[in-house]
This record gives structure tokens, C-alpha cells and sequence, in this order.
């Protein structure tokens, strides 16, 4: 076995170099990597200028495979899924299922006239909303995703309140945060409690939870820490920070992500390294019949998911 730092972690703490999934609960959709920004951290690489998306034969065929799994949540991402030109299209067929639909956005799209009826449309139909927010400060915002993001974003989260959203759990505001120098983002709910403050001090906004994760040392994150000559010591961080504790709720163990090319994937940052899930068919053709406690693909990187308390796409791991 070709073994990385990650597994010899695993390894060292568990006895076994190896990482298998676990009961199957979300699905990640990644419908194409166009998006109105372009992000200092993506690991897809997002941004006007890419021209992938997931084509409607590949979303009649994902659609049809999705009763078999039994599925509690399926989340559309990208880029930004709202520019895909099924988006409503398919949010429609998906709320039809007994699945949660949850939307991944960088919610700046919210505020541009075109897409105005697009909150309305979600709410109508009862489909989270999970929207990134690196930082609760306009300087640092700005700063990771251009001039004028935080304040597009801040006119997006009202409007979303001003439907309903953030109020309960019925219409569920998630934000998500991440740090903006190569370290580990700091306790989850002690983060969270200053986010509620400051967010509502400064603009009156609501949320339902906040989400802390690691940046991945891939895509443009790791091409930053390269130029700056920091990619090592990033790495070192995240290996000495290690915790076995972490392992049993990783998200690979109870996801899987298709890309728009009808890949599958572990999660979607193995789907942004192009490393697909070890069956012998990685497509979603083969989606129903994939097995849940399928042996995990991993490399290096994997480090981030498990350094301090963890970091997924539903948050921490650990309290």
C-alpha cells in the first residue's frame, strides 16, 4: 500500500492504515464550477470564466438513482449552483423527494436583479440555505473574495431574514467560515457566539448555526501558501494537530459527491483533486449500487479534516 501522512496517522493511532465509510446520509451535487467570484481559497478553482456544468441527461440519471440510496440530505454546490440553467428545475424535482434540499452559496448572486425571485423561490419550498461568509469584518471578506462581497453578501443574509430564514429551524441560515491565513479556525461555538453579536450589532442579522472549517491545502489555497513559501508548515500543522478522535464522524465516511461530469467522489474536495471513490464504476450510473462501507481514497490533505476538532462541511466534529 502506498501510504501517506495521513494513513500513517490513522495507522499509528488506530493499528490499521486504512479509512472505510460508514452509513450513507448526504449527497453532494456539484453542478459545475462557473461562479460569479473567484476566491482566493477555492479548491474548485471557481469562477466566471469556467464553462463546466453537469448536463440534463446526467441529472435525469442522478434523479432516477436517488430513490434506491434512501438519502436524508442532498446539497447543491459548485462554483455556484444557482447559474446553472436547471437549477430551479431540479430544486423542484428534488423537494418532490422525501429528501432535505440545502443550497451551498456565496449569496452575493442574491442580490444581483436577475436572480431576485431566487430566495423567494427557495423559501417557498422550504430548502436551506448554507452560505459562506469568511469573516463577520468587511476588510477581511473582501480581502479572500474581492472589493464588494461583504456588503453584497450582508444585502443577501437581510433579505433571507426579511423571508423567514435564520428565524427557526424550519428555514434554516447556515454561514460558513474559514480562516484566512494557514492556521486552524478557532472553537466552533465560542466563534459562533461572536458571529451572532457582531452580525447582529452591526447589520440586525440572524442565523441558524455557523459552520468552522479548515482550508484545504489544495487548489488556489495551496497555490497561496506556495508563492508565500508556506505549504510546509501548513502541512506540519495539520499533522501535528492530528486527532484520532475525529475519525468516526468524518464526512467522506457518510457522503459521497458527484461532480458535473457524473463522477463520484469521496468528498468534494477529493472531487476538486479528480481522485474518484475506489469502485469499478465512479460514475453515477453505478450510484445505488455503490457501497457505503466502500474503502475511503485519501492523500495528504485529508490532515485538514482531521486536525483539532475536525472540519467537514457540516462543521466541526467535535464539541
Amino acid at each position: 500500500m502506498n501510504m501517506n501522512d495521513f494513513l500513517h496517522c490513522i495507522a499509528h493511532h488506530t493499528g490499521t492504515p486504512q479509512l472505510h465509510g460508514a452509513t450513507l446520509h448526504t449527497l453532494q451535487i456539484n453542478l459545475g464550477a462557473r461562479c460569479n467570484l473567484e476566491c482566493h481559497h477555492c479548491h474548485i478553482g471557481a469562477s466566471p470564466k469556467r464553462a463546466e456544468m453537469m448536463s440534463s441527461t446526467l441529472i435525469d440519471q442522478l434523479l432516477s438513482q436517488l430513490p434506491a440510496v434512501g438519502w436524508h440530505t442532498v446539497e447543491l454546490t459548485g462554483g455556484a449552483p444557482e447559474l446553472h440553467p436547471e437549477f430551479q428545475n431540479l430544486v423542484t424535482r428534488l423537494t418532490s423527494l422525501p429528501v432535505f434540499v440545502k443550497v451551498r452559496t456565496n449569496l452575493t448572486l442574491h442580490v444581483q436583479p436577475e436572480y431576485k425571485e431566487l430566495a423567494p423561490f427557495l423559501r417557498d419550498r422550504r430548502v436551506g440555505v448554507t452560505g459562506s461568509l469568511p469573516c463577520y469584518l468587511e476588510e477581511n471578506v473582501d480581502r479572500q473574495r474581492g472589493t464588494g462581497t461583504y456588503q453584497a453578501a450582508i444585502a443577501a443574509l437581510r433579505r433571507l431574514n426579511g423571508l423567514g430564514y435564520g428565524h427557526s429551524t424550519e428555514l434554516p441560515l447556515e454561514l460558513v467560515y474559514n480562516p484566512g491565513t494557514p492556521t486552524l479556525p478557532p472553537d466552533q461555538k465560542s466563534l459562533e457566539a461572536r458571529y451572532r453579536q457582531e452580525l447582529h450589532e452591526r447589520h440586525g442579522i440572524l442565523f441558524t448555526r455557523l459552520i468552522a472549517m479548515a482550508n484545504m491545502p489544495i487548489g488556489r489555497f495551496r497555490a497561496d501558501l506556495r508563492a508565500r513559501g508556506e505549504e510546509k508548515n501548513y502541512h506540519a500543522l495539520l499533522q501535528r494537530a492530528f486527532n484520532p478522535h475525529t475519525l468516526e464522524q468524518l464526512m467522506c465516511r457518510h457522503q459521497l459527491s458527484v461532480r458535473w461530469d457524473g463522477r463520484l467522489f469521496d468528498c468534494d474536495f477529493n472531487l476538486a483533486l479528480g481522485i474518484p471513490v475506489n469502485t469499478p464504476d465512479p460514475h453515477v450510473q453505478a450510484l445505488a449500487s455503490t457501497s457505503a462501507t466502500r474503502s475511503i481514497a485519501t492523500g495528504d490533505h485529508c490532515l485538514a479534516c482531521t486536525a483539532g476538532a475536525g472540519s467537514s462541511c457540516s462543521g466541526a466534529l467535535l464539541a
